[in-house]
């Protein structure tokens, strides 16, 4: 067994935020993550994936990104960022050690992982995020399908997917930028919509829409949220004639109320005006040769990637979780209370327009100053 004071779970950004921000207080921690390398996530995305938020809004704490760096950091430069970063504060994690139990005993959180190792820490930072767990939704006849079904966590690049019919299912930002991605490789695509969505342009006139929407936030009177609403409508359009609807409320709304993400167009809606991507409905279900959708549409598909997003599923490894989540499934709060009391979470909260790596920053903060509070009231 290992008595530590803080116990980090997960070395994506979030937990290294966390490292970087004890790290920088001069407060000890281990750290546990379950694969081999810092935010291993970001060195599995796809090819093409690039942040969707500008690099000054974006770096962890203490450390910003190098100079050179483009507006919209590319995956793999995030990762070397990330590896750098853990470089900088050395961070030094427990790989391989999937966590598999968190335990109140006494005074003490206990943790054990897969591997057989135990930790018993005063304070534990679950960081292991909202993309955990990839979600597989369930259609009837889909063990008939003839074709591949994969969750969009595979999807790398084009190339598997060449002179295939591919169907793209869920328009979420993962799924507009993989159907952009095949259509620009020429590849007959597909996109499954079953709810209206609110799009946004990435930039405007050149300008980042996110420092536009952090402008917009501040005019009183909900005059932030109609003008943001104009905007869409402006430089979007109108895109029913497409067999797609548009969210009735703003995408600042939208994102406060219900969690949903705007999704931030790179050129996915220039490829639907052009007919290279398809919209169709919700599927109904599978057949052998593809998909019969709401409407009484089918279509002939040969793969199926499912942009259906992800899981936190804490409760798979921390007890006592009744209280714990919001009505999104993720902890309420960073700074557990109650039976939670000496629990941390950060890297859940995806539901501000700063994005999950701003949130990430600002949770980081917050939990670091605690825990700092902590230490000084018990010396």
């Amino acid at each position: 067994m290992t008595t530590v004071d803080n116990l980090i779970i997960g070395a994506g950004p979030a937990g290294l935020a966390v490292a970087g921000q004890l790290r920088h207080r001069g407060l000890s921690f281990e750290m546990v993550e379950q694969t081999d390398k810092f935010a291993w996530s970001w060195h599995n995305h796809y090819d093409r994936l690039c942040l969707h938020t500008v690099k000054e809004l974006s770096h962890l704490p203490h450390l910003p990104f190098p100079d050179d760096y483009p507006q919209y950091v590319p995956r793999q430069q995030f990762a070397e960022y990330c590896e750098q970063y853990a470089r900088h504060f050395d961070i030094n994690p427990h790989f391989n050690q999937e966590v598999t139990a968190v335990q109140k005993s006494g005074n003490f959180w206990m943790v054990t992982t897969d591997k057989g190792m135990t930790f018993q820490a005063e304070r534990v930072i679950i960081a292991t995020g909202v993309n955990r767990v990839p979600y597989w939704p369930v259609w009837p006849g889909q063990d008939e399908f003839g074709g591949t079904i994969e969750h969009s966590r595979v999807y790398k690049n084009p190339q598997p997917y060449l002179n295939k019919r591919v169907l793209i299912i869920g328009m979420g930002n993962t799924g507009a930028e993989v159907a952009l991605d095949l259509a620009e490789h020429e590849v007959e695509v597909y996109l499954s919509v079953r709810s209206p969505v609110n799009i946004v342009p990435r930039d405007i006139n050149g300008r980042p829409t996110q420092l536009t929407a952090r402008t917009l936030a501040k005019f009183p009177f909900g005059l932030g949220d109609w003008l943001g609403t104009q905007i869409r409508k402006l430089v979007v359009g109108n895109l029913s004639r497409y067999g797609l609807e548009t969210a009735t409320m703003s995408p600042a709304r939208q994102l406060r109320e219900t969690g949903k993400t705007p999704v931030i167009d790179l050129g996915t809606v220039a490829k639907i005006k052009e007919g290279a991507i398809k919209i169709v409905p919700d599927v109904d279900h599978f057949t052998a040769e593809g998909v019969a959708c709401t409407d009484g549409s089918s279509y002939r598909i040969d793969s199926v990637l499912l942009a259906t997003g992800y899981r936190a599923k804490v409760e798979d490894f921390l007890e006592n979780t009744d209280q714990l989540f919001d009505k999104h499934g993720v902890p309420k709060a960073p700074i557990g209370k109650g039976v939670h009391d000496g629990l941390y979470f950060v890297g859940f909260d995806n539901y501000k327009l700063g994005g999950i790596l701003g949130t990430i920053f600002t949770d980081s903060q917050r939990v670091a100053d605690h825990i700092q509070q902590q230490v000084s009231v018990a010396g």
